[in-house]
């Protein structure tokens, strides 16, 4: 018999770390390859995790809710003697779970050229190595790599107050430096003047803060860290999921960023609802949902193409133009929030729109997304009327420039004009609202993008659909 290692994956080139949210599998369960084993939560998604191998779950060394960097070996399958051949002839004594390499080594090995790809966890920090060390050589440790790579909404932050985030002690594993510690950073007045009063080095900044002009002296910001609240008799606390944890600082982070502004349209979707009616079977036979937001979805898509100022992000004191239209889509979930994106969405057709909204909201319910399909959107819609809201005011995705809320669709009695008389009748109507960051987008801007998405659908091309 053999054991095969189970490593945290890395989903996604920015990440450098994931939580272990749930073991699906015991152990002593036998596993299929490729059968999901258990669930992990990143910055970009939650995911289910299949077993390299066949066999049966031997160990499991990552419990339930830690924190670990990629490539640690969270539990190993037992598996036949054919896997032996994967493993050396004679192993070196086990070793602990945070020893790095993915390949055996000496046991005196000397440090590791900067060829070697040190994706394994780091071990605890040595008290007081200097940040900005590079004492191999040139090379770069695992934990020096895991406190270089902060999220991005550390990185934002540091840039918008020209931190050198090397400067600052982070808490987070192997020394990494969380949201907290910037902020608290920045709150003892340390950050005053940079990073000790010299600029970030160039390599260290995002390349748009390096070739764009400095930013605007930051807004006020909120308090590091929200008041505790004491519960009472017979309450029940819950602790946040990480994956709520992430949207609360996203969102607070947006709110505080961009100077949100809404624009709300009524829309008459009589002429959708008959389009819809006609072919919603023969979508139906086609293995397709044909939704009222696949039908937004394609207006607002044709409509980004011609109002590119729209699609578009805030970069210090410039506006970034996205080429691509990539179209957010948000899924509400038992456990949060999750905006996978359609890419090129303005190059589908109805049907083709339709089929890719389908298949992401059901992967996203069953936890079967890629990072890759979480990342670049350029806009985003959100649809709370499907729970029956008539509209609402919605938060921007940062770093996006604009999002679009769909309010419940419903028969309503309308005044009408037909060869110059008027008449009540029911019509199929709605709302939709705009939230846009006032910085790079006007309000004449927003409004004419709005009046085109309601031209779009209510004149709807029968051929288009």
């Amino acid at each position: 018999m053999a054991k095969i290692d189970v490593i945290m994956p890395q989903m996604g080139e920015s990440i450098a770390e994931g939580t272990l949210s749930r073991w699906i599998k015991k152990v002593g369960d036998a596993v299929k390859r490729d059968e999901p084993i258990f669930e992990i939560s990143t910055d970009k998604v939650d995911a289910e995790i299949p077993a390299p191998n066949a066999g049966t779950l031997a160990e499991i060394l990552v419990q339930e809710g830690e924190t670990v960097a990629v490539q640690t070996v969270v539990a190993r399958i037992e598996t036949d003697a054919a896997a032996a051949a994967e493993k050396p002839a004679a192993e070196a004594p086990a070793p602990a779970p945070a020893e790095p390499a993915p390949a055996p080594r000496p046991a005196a090995a000397a440090p590791a050229p900067v060829s070697a790809t040190p994706a394994a966890p780091a071990p605890p920090p040595a008290p007081a190595r200097a940040p900005a060390a590079q004492d191999n050589g040139g090379a770069e440790s695992v934990e020096e790599r895991l406190r270089r790579k902060s999220s991005p909404l550390v990185r934002r932050i540091a840039a918008e107050h020209n931190l050198d985030i090397s400067a600052i002690s982070g808490s987070g594993l192997a020394g990494r430096v969380t949201k907290n510690d910037v902020l608290e950073y920045l709150e003892s007045g340390a950050g005053g003047q940079g990073a000790s009063g010299a600029e970030a080095p160039a390599a260290e900044r995002p390349a748009a803060a390096a070739t764009l002009p400095a930013p605007a002296p930051p807004l006020p910001r909120g308090p590091a860290a929200p008041p505790t609240v004491d519960p009472w008799d017979g309450d029940r606390v819950e602790p946040w999921s990480r994956i709520r944890k992430l949207t609360a600082e996203h969102m607070v982070m947006s709110r505080r960023v961009s100077p949100h502004v809404n624009t709300i349209f009524e829309v008459d979707y009589t002429r959708v609802a008959q389009l819809r009616a006609g072919k919603k079977k023969e979508y139906a036979d086609r293995g397709v949902n044909l939704t009222y937001l696949a039908f937004i979805a394609k207006a607002v898509a044709d409509a980004l193409r011609r109002h590119p100022g729209v699609n578009a992000a805030v970069s210090g004191e410039g506006t970034i133009l996205r080429r691509d239209i990539n179209l957010g889509l948000a899924v509400a979930l038992d456990w949060g929030l999750i905006v996978p994106v359609v890419k090129h969405a303005d190059e589908l057709s109805l049907l083709g729109l339709a089929r890719a909204i389908n298949d992401l909201g059901e992967r996203a319910r069953s936890k079967k997304l890629s990072p890759d399909e979480v990342q670049k959107g350029t806009f985003t819609i959100t649809n709370p009327g499907v729970f029956g809201s008539v509209i609402g005011t919605p938060i921007i995705n940062q770093p996006q420039a604009a999002i679009l809320c769909v309010g419940a669709i419903e028969k309503q009695p309308a005044v009408i004009t037909v060869d110059g008389s008027d008449s009540i009748a029911i019509r199929t109507r709605g709302m939709l609202s705009l939230a846009f960051d006032h910085r790079i987008v006007d309000g004449a801007d927003a409004d004419r993008f709005m009046a085109d998405v309601k031209k779009s659908l209510q004149e709807f091309p029968e051929g288009g659909v």
